[in-house]
């Protein structure tokens, strides 16, 4: 099984933070420059939520915010789940199907250090299962 640590070394792309005061544009922005669909939102070194495209989608023009004047304060996901470097892809896509995420942040020893998307949780899973595939195919044909 494929752990977490594993999923960030493989990763090419690093994360984005911005602060609480950021606006939803600059956010927005900020998202559409790196191709990325969340941000972690903090204050110095702790964690304070996450601001998602979701968040945006349902937040700013369907309650009738402004997205240049409204801070991500306001928008983003207080309530985070986190995972750590040693729990496995699999663990992440439990909590992700039993919550409704797509992206965890990703924690050690209380410190972010970096965050995982559905998106590279099954790039992960699908190349775990073809190389268990190709290994059972060797034994198989040994």
């Amino acid at each position: 099984m494929a752990t977490v640590k594993s999923l960030l070394e493989r990763k090419k792309k690093g994360f984005w933070t911005i602060l609480p005061d950021t606006t939803a544009y600059d956010a927005l922005r900020l998202m559409a420059e790196n191709d990325v669909g969340a941000l972690l939102v903090v204050r110095g070194s702790k964690l304070l939520g996450i601001f998602t495209e979701r968040d945006y989608s349902r937040k700013v023009v369907l309650r009738g915010k402004s997205s240049k004047e409204t801070p991500v304060s306001e928008l983003m996901t207080e309530s985070v789940y986190c995972v750590t470097p040693e729990d496995t892809t699999e663990h992440c896509m439990s909590i992700m199907d039993k919550s409704h995420v797509r992206h965890l942040p990703v924690l050690e020893n209380g410190h972010l250090i970096g965050i995982v998307s559905i998106r590279d949780v099954v790039k992960m899973i699908i190349a775990d299962r073809e190389t268990t595939i190709k290994d059972l195919e060797q034994y198989i044909s040994g």
